[in-house]
């Protein structure tokens, strides 16, 4: 089986046309590719700490989770952004089963790796393929929210990209990060000009040229660090746009293909 992980970020889900989960569905009904999705919420996770009155802070980008807080994230996660998904594909026609990475043990998680500053901020120490198997075998659509636990139970936090990237070393898959932009681009004469293939070289050549820079730094990094570790192929697809996803998985000039050989293969 083949597998593609698509990872959405809470971000961008407001702005996802219908036609994303229809591509959603299309890619599993077509059978070479099987899709998982991986998934944030921050926004809502923002919205439900706000209504609830419990303090959060950040530190370097990521939130500070204590077992209070690690109660609304599950909530926001695990609950309402979870089952919202599994939701939209069922609209779509398809069948999903949400899952948190408590499920099953699916994600076993431990405390991030030097920083007790942190909280119940996690990493994936382990990934149950097996449950995610048995699910596709069903002919069901995985999707999984990035809460994990340990041996002992304690929950942990775990950012949604390293959690979509250790799903997709697990299964050898290809990795994709869903935007609201076409990929890495740079802007020549006003207009965006998309890097439709990318490897190491070129990518570390556009970090020293600063066209890529900000945020997208560390996500690249992350593509490269996946691709080192059995994830066939990394990618940035807009998905507002109509149709993009299927398109992007015909092999299609859309979004931006990362992989570490000179030649990227469409496919």
């Amino acid at each position: 089986m083949n597998y593609v992980v698509i990872k959405c970020g809470g971000s961008v889900f407001e702005q996802l046309p219908s036609s994303f989960y229809q591509d959603i569905v299309t890619i599993q009904k077509q059978g070479e590719w099987q899709p998982i999705i991986v998934h944030g919420g921050g926004p809502l996770i923002s919205q439900l700490l706000e209504q609830t009155g419990v303090k959060t802070t950040f530190v370097k980008g990521l939130r500070v989770t204590t077992n209070e807080v690690l109660d609304v994230v599950e909530m926001a996660l695990s609950g309402s952004m979870n089952k919202g998904i599994v939701r939209k594909i069922a609209e779509a026609n398809g069948e999903a089963i949400g899952l948190s990475g408590i499920d099953g043990k699916l994600l076993e998680a431990k405390r991030m790796k030097d920083d007790t500053t942190l909280g119940f901020v996690g990493e994936v120490i382990q990934v149950n393929k097996n449950l995610l198997e048995s699910f596709v075998d069903q002919g069901l659509i995985p999707v999984v929210s990035p809460i994990g636990m340990d041996k002992t139970g304690q929950r942990y936090n775990i950012n949604a990209d390293m959690a979509a990237s250790a799903v997709a070393q697990a299964l050898e898959a290809k990795l994709c990060f869903i935007s609201d932009i076409p990929g890495i681009y740079h802007e020549v004469d006003g207009e965006k000009q998309v890097f439709h293939q990318l490897n190491e070289a070129k990518i570390e050549a556009l970090i020293q040229e600063e066209i890529i820079f900000g945020g997208m730094i560390p996500k690249v990094k992350s593509a490269l660090s996946a691709l080192h570790k059995n994830v066939r192929e990394v990618s940035i697809v807009d998905g507002t746009a109509a149709h993009g996803l299927v398109e992007f998985m015909q092999g299609k000039q859309v979004g931006t293909r990362i992989a570490l050989e000179q030649e990227v293969p469409h496919v």
